[in-house]
């Protein structure tokens, strides 16, 4: 079973620091490259650049939590929520381009 997770490119689990700038101020966040390029995949279906998706997610998790302590866990939990609604989608054969991540989340919930 480990050579599934061994095998994995380096590049992936290396981690990369991006500037966000929310609500005018820059924030430095720091993720692996896996999740980064999760998030672009997020942005992608959502229409927006990572940075203004990553903004939209700080502003909702705020206005339902308030103030908290790690965004970039937040941001990792997100991605594995995403690829679980990706994945759940798929196998009930809904297509990927015909949703955002609001349609992925409602279509879900059912």
């Amino acid at each position: 079973m480990c050579e599934i997770y061994v095998r994995a490119d380096p590049i992936k689990y290396e981690s990369r620091s991006h500037s966000v700038r929310i609500h005018g101020v820059v924030t430095t966040v720091r993720l692996e490259n896996e999740f980064w390029t999760l998030l672009g995949e997020m942005a992608q279906l959502e229409g927006v650049t990572t940075n203004q998706l990553i903004g939209t997610l700080y502003d909702e998790v705020t206005k339902f939590r308030g103030e908290f302590e790690n965004f970039s866990s937040f941001l990792r939990v997100s991605c594995a929520r995403y690829l679980a609604l990706k994945k759940n989608a798929s196998t009930n054969k809904q297509p990927d381009n015909a949703m955002n991540l609001t349609v992925l989340a409602k279509r879900n919930s059912n």
